[in-house]
């Protein structure tokens, strides 16, 4: 399966670091056969939660997903917290197909996905059972896609969105496209919608710093195939990932417009992942430690 992108071809093969760091085979298939055991008998469970529309359609993906990260050899490392209001609508980068599984892990929400992820075996099915709101991204379609989000936002969902309209290579944040922040324009009984930024790098690699020689190994985009880039990935040691929730903030603190929130959350997302690709901690992370510093010094 290919993924549509302009960007140039990325050849994966160039890189040998990875092998010599503990490349495995059998460690790939068995992280292969204990996704798949976990997931089948998961997949009935979250369709009787949907159809008997109990509290457990959102909380059971939450917990699906964590266990989804430990067999992929995934740490995850939370600064800030996410909103618990409803409805919000977080903004995130996209980097790789690895980002539905941590930030699901981490958001009881639905995702915005293209149109397309409907179809793909597999991926397509675990897409519709977490709800996902599937938008067509060719032009013309913008009202459609607007109508879409704002139906389950209404309806008080929490829905993550990339604005990117695509993945990157994780070293930096593609512009955001401002076509779908229209609706946070939109006001919910009376209330501007809760929009929280999120960033999230894929920083460490068996506790080493990940460099650019290796993130293409976690990173999906360019024109790799899927298959091929999971078969890599699960064979790797475990990589760390670094998410930032940033402060909430609506259509008014962005000064009113959608192309104000879209530039807004771009360099605030931006920020978080060249602060944590350089090893460097959240601004809110360091006031923290200060504090208990200041604390421990009485």
């Amino acid at each position: 399966m290919k993924m549509e992108t302009a960007a140039k071809r990325i050849v994966l093969e160039k890189s040998d670091a990875p092998v010599a760091l503990g490349s495995s085979a059998i460690v790939g298939a068995v992280r292969v056969a204990l996704y798949i055991a976990w997931t089948l008998p998961c997949m009935p469970v979250q369709a009787f939660f949907l159809i008997t529309r109990l509290p457990g359609r959102v909380t059971f993906p939450v917990f699906y997903h964590r266990i989804c990260c430990r067999i992929l050899g995934l740490k995850i490392e939370v600064h800030g917290r996410a909103t618990r209001k409803r409805p919000t609508l977080f903004i995130c980068n996209h980097t790789s197909y690895l980002d539905i599984e941590v930030l699901g892990s981490l958001i009881g929400g639905s995702f915005v996905a293209k149109a397309e992820v409907a179809s793909w075996p597999l991926f397509g099915w675990l897409a519709k059972l977490q709800r996902t709101v599937f938008v067509d991204r060719r032009r013309g379609s913008a009202g459609d896609q607007r109508d879409q989000i704002a139906e389950r936002l209404e309806a008080g969902d929490r829905l993550i969105l990339f604005p990117e309209g695509t993945s990157g290579d994780g070293n930096r944040v593609l512009p955001f496209k401002s076509a779908l922040f229209s609706v946070a324009e939109r006001r919910v009984k009376g209330q501007p919608l809760v929009v929280q930024p999120v960033s999230i790098s894929y920083a460490r690699f068996s506790n080493l710093p990940m460099d650019r020689d290796l993130r293409p190994y976690f990173a999906w985009y360019g024109d790799m195939y899927l298959a091929t880039h999971v078969w890599r990935m699960v064979k790797l040691g475990g990589a760390t990932v670094v998410v930032q929730f940033h402060d909430p903030l609506t259509i008014d603190d962005a000064g009113g417009t959608r192309r104000g929130m879209a530039e807004h959350t771009h360099r605030t997302v931006a920020d978080g992942v060249a602060r944590a690709i350089t090893g460097r901690l959240p601004r809110s992370a360091r006031g923290r430690l200060a504090r208990l510093r200041q604390r421990r010094a009485r």
